[in-house]
């Protein structure tokens, strides 16, 4: 081989160097640095749209529904400790109501204290005669005579519609006789008994002058003179639950048929 043999081949290398290109070519588009970062970066995106759409989307739907869940069971709980503490809230007043239920009914007469009303109406009206002079009017006791043997269940509405069928009376026809003051002091004692009575009809007359023999040597009545007065005294009662549906069974008996 000459030496221009060997130049030609150097100029030969230069030319094929030439005709290579700088940057790998695909489809006619050459991957230079700049396409390279480009690809890499869509190739990046996509990777992480894969990773939430297949990855996180259903842990958070997951943490969502649990969420939701968790909620629920909460509400769940705080509407029971509610429940509880209306629970208490009712047996608290279900006891207060008992509670009022017996202070109600203490105000009321019984078979015992219908009993001793005679007794007791007697020693209010001698209490009367505590500061009276030997020669005054005395107040006395006249009459005490039940009307009637049982006592008779209220459905007339002549205490009110809302205790018909609730309460039953024993009417009792009394009379006394005294001053005047005596008798105000007697009747106001009468309504301050523990059963809770009622005092109807009232009707009051002068009494008549006592009359004397001549031989009685008692002195002549002195002071206010005596008055009588005459009075129905209704003591009143509960029914029990029996006598309360019987009762409201008599009422319905009686109410008019439309």
């Amino acid at each position: 081989m000459t030496l221009s043999d060997d130049l030609n081949f150097a100029d030969q290398a230069g030319e094929f160097d030439a005709a290579t290109p700088a940057h790998p070519v695909l489809f006619g588009i050459a991957f230079t640095p700049k396409i390279i970062g480009i690809l890499v970066g869509v190739i990046g995106l996509a990777g992480a749209g894969y990773i939430v759409l297949n990855l996180l989307m259903p842990a958070w739907e997951s943490y969502q529904q649990q969420q939701a869940k968790v909620s629920e069971l909460q509400g769940q709980i705080d509407q029971k400790k509610l429940n509880i503490k209306q629970i208490d809230k009712v047996k608290e007043e279900l006891a207060q109501a008992k509670q009022q239920k017996i202070q109600v009914l203490s105000l009321f007469a019984n078979e015992k204290s219908l009993d001793t009303l005679l007794l007791d109406l007697n020693r209010l009206v001698e209490s009367g005669n505590a500061q009276t002079p030997i020669n005054g009017v005395r107040a006395k006791l006249k009459k005490f005579l039940p009307v009637s043997q049982q006592p008779e269940p209220i459905i007339d509405g002549s205490l009110g519609k809302l205790v018909d069928g609730k309460l039953q009376r024993s009417s009792i026809s009394a009379e006394i006789t005294g001053t005047y003051e005596q008798t105000q002091s007697i009747i106001r004692n009468i309504e301050r008994l523990q059963p809770l009575l009622i005092v109807k009809d009232y009707q009051s007359t002068l009494a008549p002058a006592e009359s004397r023999s001549p031989t009685d040597k008692t002195p002549l009545r002195v002071g206010p003179p005596g008055i009588n007065t005459s009075f129905l005294l209704q003591v009143l009662m509960p029914l029990s639950p029996e006598e309360i549906a019987a009762a409201a069974a008599a009422a319905a008996k009686a109410a008019p048929k439309k």
